[in-house]
C-alpha cells in the first residue's frame, strides 16, 4: 500500500531492527510453517541495501540501532564467544554508512548484541569481548519468551520457562551494570512479571521492554486480546513505577500479536494500524512518558502487518496530539539518550 509520508521532516532514530541471512536455513523450516516463519521467509536476506531502501521510503531516517538475531555468528569462536562475529559484522555495516557516501544517514551507530547471561560470572569475558568488537557495541539482549503452549511461539524460540528469575542468568546479568551496558528484554504479556521482577532485583541497571510488552492474539490467545487487555495494562503500569525501564513502542505488527491478524502484508493503511494498536501505545506513552518511550520499527520482522513507510505513518499519527517536544523524544531523542547516540541529534 503506498501513501503520502506523514511529517517528513521529522528526525527519527529507529531504535529496533534486525539484519541476516536466513537463506541457508530456509529448507529446514517447518511444515506447516508458524506465521513468524512466513514473515522471515519473505525477507529471508535483509541487510545494508534493504535496510537502506526502507529506511530512504520517505520518512527522515537519521540513524538506527542494530537488535541482536542470532546472525552472522562466529562459527570459528568457541561457543559462547560466537555472538561477537554478529557485533563485527554490523560494525562493518555501520562504517559503511559512517562513510558518508550515503549522506549523514548514520545506520547501526549502536549496536546491540547477544551473551549467554545463564554463563553467570563468566558471561563477562563474552561482554568484554562484544566491547572489543565495536566501539558501538552499547548493550545486550537475552530474549526470555516463553509460553506453555508451543504453538505460540513456533519452533525458532527456545528460552526456558522463568528465565530472568533464574539465578545463574542473573549472576551473568550483574555483570552488565558493572560495564555501563543497557539490557533489552523480550518476553511475552503472560512475562511480563518476570521483567519487573528483575528490574526491581537490579535497580540502577537500564532495561528497555521490546515490543509493547508483545500483547498476544495468537494460537490459544487467538480472539483474546479484550480479554487480556486488563493484564497487560496492570503489568505495564507496575513496570512504568521502575525508573530504570524504558519501553519500545513497536513489535505489535508482528504475528503473534495479531494485531492485523491477516500478513505478511496484507496491506492495512496506517489509519487502520493506528486504530488497532492505538490502546497499546497510548497506554505505554501515558504511563512511561515520552522520555522513556521510543518508537520502533522491527523490521523485518513487523513486515508481517506494515511496510516501512505505513508503518511509521502510522506511529505518526498516534503521535499526532504530542507536543513537539514529545515527539522529538518519541521518535528519536529516548532512543539517542538510551543507547547514547546522542551525537546524532546535534
Amino acid at each position: 500500500m503506498s501513501e503520502s509520508i506523514l511529517e517528513p521532516d521529522l528526525p527519527i532514530i529507529d531504535p529496533h531492527h534486525h539484519l541476516w541471512d536466513l537463506r541457508p536455513l530456509l529448507p529446514a523450516f517447518p511444515e506447516p510453517r508458524h506465521p513468524f516463519l512466513d514473515t522471515i521467509a519473505g525477507a529471508a536476506y535483509y541487510t545494508f541495501d534493504q535496510l537502506h531502501a526502507d529506511t530512504h521510503s520517505g520518512h527522515n531516517v537519521i540513524g538506527t540501532v542494530f537488535m541482536e538475531c542470532g546472525a552472522f555468528y562466529d562459527a570459528g569462536r568457541a561457543d559462547a564467544l560466537k555472538p561477537v562475529g554478529e557485533v563485527e559484522f554490523v560494525n562493518g555495516v555501520a562504517a559503511q554508512g559512517a562513510s558518508g557516501l550515503y549522506g549523514s544517514y548514520r545506520p547501526c551507530a549502536a549496536i546491540v548484541g547477544h551473551a549467554d547471561l545463564t554463563r553467570g560470572a563468566a558471561a563477562g569475558e563474552v561482554l568484554d569481548a562484544l566491547q572489543a568488537a565495536s566501539p558501538r557495541f552499547v548493550g545486550i539482549r537475552h530474549a526470555g519468551a516463553w509460553d506453555a503452549d508451543p504453538d505460540v511461539l513456533g519452533p525458532p524460540f527456545h528460552a526456558p520457562e522463568g528465565l530472568y528469575r533464574d539465578a545463574a542468568f542473573r549472576a551473568g546479568f550483574a555483570e552488565l551494570g558493572k560495564r555501563g551496558l543497557t539490557f533489552d528484554a523480550w518476553v511475552l504479556e503472560p512475562q511480563l512479571g518476570d521483567v519487573l521482577d528483575l528490574a526491581r532485583a537490579f535497580p540502577a541497571q537500564p532495561i528497555v521492554l521490546d515490543h509493547c510488552g508483545t500483547p498476544l492474539g495468537i494460537a490459544s490467545y487467538r480472539g483474546k486480546l479484550d480479554e487480556h487487555f486488563g493484564r497487560w495494562r496492570s503489568s505495564i503500569r507496575a513496570l512504568a513505577e521502575c525508573p530504570n525501564v524504558a519501553v519500545k513502542l513497536g513489535g505489535l505488527a508482528m504475528a503473534f500479536c495479531g494485531m492485523p491478524e491477516g500478513g505478511p502484508a496484507k496491506g492495512c493503511g496506517s489509519e487502520e494500524l493506528a486504530a488497532l494498536w492505538q490502546p497499546y501505545i497510548e497506554t505505554c506513552i501515558e504511563t512511561f512518558g515520552a522520555d522513556r518511550a521510543m518508537f520502533e520499527s522491527n523490521y523485518p520482522v513487523d513486515r508481517w502487518g506494515a511496510s516501512y513507510p505505513v508503518l511509521w505513518n502510522a506511529f505518526k499519527r498516534l503521535a499526532s496530539g504530542a507536543t513537539a517536544d514529545e515527539k522529538r523524544a518519541l521518535f528519536a531523542g529516548t532512543a539517542a539518550r538510551t543507547y547514547r547516540i546522542e551525537h546524532l541529534l546535534a
